[in-house]
């Protein structure tokens, strides 16, 4: 498997928050303390995130995931299918099989998917492997 990697890229996601609450951060953001709603959602999860560091590496290590990003490209698959190796796709972060990655070449080299954040693969190989995704 590819090295882990920094990557500056963002995943958009949608939450619900009671009247109450989003009055709340409303006020926060009108009296300074945060910029924006956005601002004060990211610095919430943040602090949240560092808190809980102990767990999420604890996790990592107990279950070999890699922290950051793979990536799968054509060529790194085609060499373990020549060496008859299947890999274990498991990630917390950014994991990305490479766009000329074939159906059944994924399937002939890939035994298992996990991946805690985002998983980026054509349509037809993420089907394909869909069976052995955790």
């Amino acid at each position: 498997m590819a090295a882990p990697r920094e990557v500056d890229k963002t995943e958009k996601i949608t939450i619900n928050l009671g009247l109450v609450d989003l009055g709340q951060i409303d006020l926060l953001v009108a009296e300074g303390f945060f910029s924006n709603r956005t601002d004060f959602i990211r610095t919430a999860i943040r602090t949240e995130l560092a808190g809980r560091t102990q767990a999420v590496n604890q996790t990592v290590t107990r279950k070999s995931l890699v922290l950051g990003t793979c990536h799968l490209g054509r060529a790194e698959l085609e060499a373990a299918q020549e060496a008859g190796e299947q890999l274990e796709l498991r990630v917390l972060g950014l994991a990305t099989i490479a766009p000329d990655v074939t159906p059944e070449l994924a399937l002939a080299t890939i035994s298992h998917v996990e991946v805690l954040g985002a998983f980026r693969a054509s349509p037809a190989v993420k089907t394909a492997l869909r069976p052995r995704t955790a």
